[in-house]
């Protein structure tokens, strides 16, 4: 019988489950940072994990020593990725800060300016849309200055995060097996076997796709470059490493690398005996790019991670697209080592499982 003790204390019990869920989130948020860089350190430690092997089997390395050398080459990696970045935004941030923004939308007037004439030798007439849209009037380029100066102030913070995700990866490779037993402690014994097995595969599957997704970022790199460099384009290096990273970021990544190559070598082109070709310049640069797109579409990225994760590319494809449509850019960039994660787990619990032993016939 419903009493209206038992009301009360269901009503009580309600509000300090809510309560106790509202005081975790505010502490989740308090400490976002510590999290990320968690996240952060134990992706680098997957990473680093066959480096680790490799030293330690081939050049016959301590663990503390093979651990050491491996962050340091990581170090080095970084810091080279700085030297390109951050000398170049330090040198032009103070004149980017006082740019004078009413002659850059001057600049952008006369560009469509060039490109009406442009398209109108093809018949193509856009000044009426242009007129009626008044596009010359929306111009506005004052953020420009404050973003830049807001972006080298997260470059100034750079350096404790670095040095803290470089600190919790060093102790999560050196203390690896001592992490291991601790929490080997914690599991229930009716599970502890398939949870360890599920741990180790997700962990090896996950290496190896991190590692291809270097790999595959290295071949657009180089790709890239390559176009930049035949048609000279300003800070090319720079400019390939941006575009390349921008891979992370499933299907929408390569569409987002060629607008933004496409307005950066516009503007390398700014100066006035250069205006010539920026518009031929500029579509050479995106047919480049687009062929690069094309070799990693259909030879690159359906070798290196449907390897990596023992997956069909159909297969990815429909995870990034339903993860994209679900949750966004956030949610296209994990869909794959989500995914990967559920299939190892769904195969050490549920094995027979029909729908799992189609999905998981080649982990």
């Amino acid at each position: 019988m419903i009493t209206s003790k038992t009301i009360a204390n269901g009503i009580l019990r309600a509000l300090g489950i809510t309560m106790a869920a509202y005081v975790l989130l505010m502490f989740v948020q308090k400490i976002q940072s510590v999290i990320i860089y968690l996240l952060i350190a134990l992706i680098l430690s997957m990473i680093a994990g066959p480096i680790i092997t490799f030293l330690k089997e081939k050049l016959k390395f301590g663990h503390v020593v093979a651990v050491a050398t491996t962050l340091f080459i990581f170090v080095c990696l970084i810091a080279g990725f700085a030297m390109l970045f951050v000398p170049l935004i330090i040198s032009q941030s103070e004149n980017l800060s006082l740019l004078d923004t009413a002659k850059l939308e001057q600049n952008m007037t006369n560009l469509i300016a060039q490109v009406n004439t442009y398209l109108t030798d093809y018949d193509i007439d856009i000044d009426k849309l242009i007129k009626e849209a008044n596009i010359t009037s929306k111009l506005n380029f004052n953020f420009i200055p404050d973003f830049l100066n807001s972006f080298v102030g997260i470059l100034s913070g750079f350096g404790i995060g670095f040095a803290s995700v470089m600190f919790i990866t060093f102790f999560f490779l050196k203390d690896q097996k001592a992490m291991d037993s601790g929490f080997r402690q914690l599991l229930p014994d009716a599970h502890e076997d398939k949870i360890l097995n599920s741990i180790h595969k997700i962990q090896h599957l996950l290496s190896r796709y991190f590692i291809g997704l270097i790999l595959q970022m290295t071949i657009l790199f180089i790709l890239y470059l390559i176009v930049l460099l035949i048609f000279d384009v300003q800070n090319a290096v720079i400019i390939a490493f941006i575009t390349a990273l921008l891979n992370i970021i499933p299907y929408v990544g390569p569409l987002i690398a060629t607008i933004l190559v496409i307005v950066l070598t516009m503007l390398g082109l700014m100066a006035p005996e250069t205006q010539g070709e920026m518009l031929s310049t500029t579509l050479y640069v995106v047919i480049g790019y687009s062929i690069a797109q094309v070799i990693d579409n259909n030879v690159s990225s359906p070798l290196i991670f449907s390897k990596s994760v023992n997956s069909q590319p159909l297969e990815i494809f429909l995870v990034t697209l339903i993860s994209g449509f679900t949750f966004g850019i956030l949610g296209m960039i994990i869909a794959v080592p989500s995914y990967t994660i559920i299939k190892v787990i769904a195969k050490e619990f549920f094995p027979t499982n029909p729908l799992v032993k189609v999905l998981t016939k080649d982990l």
